[in-house]
């Protein structure tokens, strides 16, 4: 390869980087700034939408965007994806309520839902088998930097600058991307035909939409057994029935059923699926109470937030290497052990627990969940080969990636009606008018925090204490779940390949 050729190649690699940063950083800067987004936006009970609205958009986006680069090209998707994501993040920026925030972090979805998948694969398009290993180990790196300087990046800018400039700042490093995708990658002109399994993912997103709207109104404007609620819990039902009779008949569904019977694929993507849901739990409620009960800024809950995530890193690169040493099963319960410890220890919170052992409680989740990282992905592809391996590992992520959106509708669900019911109990005792509404408690993420008369405050705080705290109980649940499910996977880990013996023939 001339030096021409390996410097544009340089240039691909560092605009697939970029993206791949800007689309995994965000998330972790988002959540670290919701307590002052929430303070100046208001929405305390639907603060859940920002998180939940990218993740299904990105969810369904994924596979969709998947089989339109193999048709039709990746260069134009990825470019595409780009500026989708630039065009949300650029909205994101000018949202004034709430609602506005929550509709155009589904746009920035969208884009980001194109940019991860078609991100991998254009590395094995251009990369011969014997390099792959070395540059996709490189893109897990940046996925681990993204979660340990996310929330420093959006602690740090929420305070410093504005929380609109979390958004912001995604456009000049998109345009780098998008500059250098657009003037060297030379893709090939071959492209395989697929179906696009459309009625799959209508109905799977239209079941998920629906069950996140049922948890999010239920309990709030409309009571659980009102018509309106009932109807969009059938209504996931049967979009849910109609997705499985779909995809046992579609010729490449975007659930591939059929690897379901290989048990370890099975066992580590239902992990997968109830490790999202718990996971995600922590790292929206956390900052929450970092800010809300503690009193402190955006940079502190970020600070709070970076301990978990070094020791999902830690663990991560950790699980890799046991790989060869322990069978997948044995990591992964080792991991589950650890992982529903972590959220035993944070359901023990209150508003007198030292800082100390909240970081301490922090880093115990997150070397349960890194293990998951590495361990889980691994053990999908491990029965399958090259011809299949794509699809293997697209399915556990789409799982991972569904956990991860429902466990944010229920868990924010359980936390905003636990703090409904707290408010009004105090309410009842106090007689304070101005503790009503739930809303009404948003000042406590802001500046306003300061003059709020200490009674007052001391009330609101100590019901988002136990609100969180109560979310954090019932993770427990999903966290202990997917131990047990560890049971069901096989014993079996990698092998390295021996080295064959030379044999020396006499002339």
């Amino acid at each position: 390869m001339s030096q021409t050729q390996n410097r544009k190649l340089g240039f691909v690699v560092a605009g697939l980087l970029l993206a791949i940063l800007m689309a995994s950083m965000d998330n972790t800067i988002v959540v670290t700034a919701m307590g002052t987004i929430v303070g100046d936006l208001g929405g305390l009970d639907s603060f859940i939408w920002v998180v939940s609205a990218f993740m299904v958009a990105e969810m369904a986006g994924m596979p969709i965007f998947g089989k339109l680069s193999d048709m039709y090209g990746r260069k134009r998707f990825f470019l595409f994806g780009s500026i989708v994501f630039m065009a949300g993040s650029a909205l994101c920026g000018t949202a004034t309520t709430i609602e506005q925030l929550s509709i155009y972090r589904a746009i920035q979805g969208i884009g980001g839902g194109a940019l991860i998948p078609i991100a991998f694969t254009i590395i094995f398009d251009i990369f011969p088998l014997e390099k792959r290993g070395k540059i996709t180990g490189l893109f897990g790196a940046v996925f681990g930097l993204s979660s340990i300087f996310g929330p420093l990046i959006g602690a740090y800018v929420t305070d410093y600058i504005s929380w609109h400039w979390i958004f912001y700042m995604n456009l000049p490093l998109g345009m780098v991307s998008f500059v250098f995708i657009l003037l060297f990658y030379k893709e090939t002109k071959q492209h395989e035909k697929h179906r696009i399994d459309w009625l799959g993912a209508i109905t799977l997103v239209g079941a998920v939409v629906c069950l996140m709207f049922a948890l999010e109104l239920g309990g709030e404007k409309y009571a659980w057994d009102w018509n309106v609620i009932l109807t969009l819990f059938g209504s996931a039902a049967v979009l849910l029935v109609c997705f499985l009779m779909i995809e046992r008949k579609a010729s490449e569904p975007i659930i591939s059923f059929h690897m379901f019977k290989n048990r370890l694929f099975a066992g580590s993507t239902l992990v997968a699926l109830f490790y999202g849901g718990t996971f995600i739990s922590a790292t929206i409620q956390i900052p929450i109470f970092v800010q809300g009960v503690y009193g402190d800024s955006a940079t502190n809950s970020g600070l709070v937030l970076l301990p978990m995530m070094l020791g999902s890193v830690v663990s991560a690169q950790l699980g890799g290497f046991l790989t060869t040493k322990m069978s997948y099963r044995n990591i992964m319960l080792i991991s589950g052990l650890v992982l529903v410890s972590g959220f035993s220890l944070l359901s023990t919170l209150n508003i007198d627990t030292p800082r100390l052992l909240l970081t301490i409680y922090m880093i115990v989740v997150g070397l349960g969940v890194g293990f998951s990282f590495s361990v889980l992905s691994m053990a999908a592809i491990h029965h399958f080969g090259p011809e299949q391996r794509g699809s293997a590992t697209s399915t556990s992520n789409f799982m991972r990636s569904l956990g991860m959106t429902i466990g944010a509708s229920m868990f924010g669900m359980i936390q905003k009606n636990q703090f409904s019911e707290q408010m009004e109990d105090m309410f009842k005792s106090t007689g304070a008018s101005n503790l009503a509404s739930p809303n009404d408690a948003n000042q406590i993420l802001s500046s306003a925090r300061a003059s709020m008369p200490p009674d007052i405050l001391n009330h609101i705080t100590e019901a988002l204490s136990h609100s969180i705290v109560h979310t954090f109980t019932w993770a427990i649940f999903p966290a202990a779940a997917a131990f047990l499910l560890v049971f069901f996977m096989p014993n079996d880990r990698v092998v390295k390949p021996r080295a064959k013996k030379q044999v020396n023939k006499a002339g």
